[in-house]
């Protein structure tokens, strides 16, 4: 039985052929990683030891302390073999986009004391209670002692900011949900949150439970899609230019267009 997750699934429906490469070939990408992933890990990370250290030490955190912990993660991960797309930015940018979102967090959210329960939470949902399961992680985990909610927390470092019709439909947080109910009650009510650190926002959605149990039908649906998949088609966009296998893929595509051409 194969355990999925959002970030399996998201890749299949975003293009087939990327699944492929990574999911069923298992093929090592040449591309170690995107500046914007290298950025978002950073942010993450620090964000996470802020709230464990609030959590089991109850330290008072200076936004100089923060700072200095993202930098140690920044380097310690850094390679000058990311891949950087936009090319009119440099690392360095990248590095001072991520203190910007930092300062803006800290300043609308110290002194971080707002009921977390737990970071990078890893949690298994059950679609069926058999078959089919679902992995993940939640960033961070709060009970809000204020209206009794538990609140799933996202962190998003991305510019783009959908509109809300789009939180109020999103998969990943909503399976999360699923969990936190298996876990502290079918009838709680769990708040879906997510933090736009790029314009310093925060969206928010709930699901009723029918609207959850539609969702692990359409989930099932997606996975049996999967499973029954013998075709992979590449999907072309310009998300190609910031895929890990792009170099891989494009090579194949020049080969598949000889052949074609030779037996015309």
């Amino acid at each position: 039985m194969t355990i999925y997750s959002h970030s399996r699934l998201s890749a299949f429906e975003q293009c087939p052929k990327k699944f492929k490469y990574k999911y069923l070939d298992k093929i090592k990408p040449e591309i170690e990683k995107t500046i914007e992933t290298h950025l978002g890990s950073a942010v993450h990370k620090t964000l996470e030891w802020i709230y464990s250290n609030i959590k089991e030490i109850n330290q008072d955190l200076k936004i100089d302390d923060i700072i200095v912990k993202y930098t140690e993660e920044w380097q310690k991960e850094f390679s000058e073999n990311i891949l950087i797309v936009k090319k009119q930015f440099t690392a360095r940018d990248y590095f001072n986009k991520g203190v910007h979102f930092l300062i803006d967090y800290y300043s609308k959210h110290y002194p971080f004391k707002d009921g977390t329960i737990e970071c990078e939470k890893r949690i298994l949902i059950e679609l069926d209670g058999e078959e089919y399961k679902i992995q993940g992680f939640i960033d961070r985990l709060v009970y809000n002692l204020e209206t009794g909610e538990y609140e799933i927390h996202d962190y998003k470092t991305g510019n783009l900011l959908p509109k809300q019709e789009h939180f109020d439909k999103e998969r990943q947080l909503a399976l999360y949900s699923l969990a936190i109910k298996e876990i502290y009650g079918k009838d709680k009510e769990v708040l879906l949150v997510w933090h736009f650190l790029a314009h310093n926002k925060i969206i928010k959605s709930k699901r009723t439970n029918s609207q959850l149990e539609n969702l692990k039908k359409e989930t099932i649906e997606l996975i049996k899609k999967v499973e029954s998949t013998k075709e992979f088609p590449r999907n072309r966009s310009v998300l190609c230019n910031w895929c890990e296998y792009k170099n891989i893929c494009f090579k194949e595509e020049r080969e598949e267009n000889f052949e074609r051409n030779k037996k015309r």
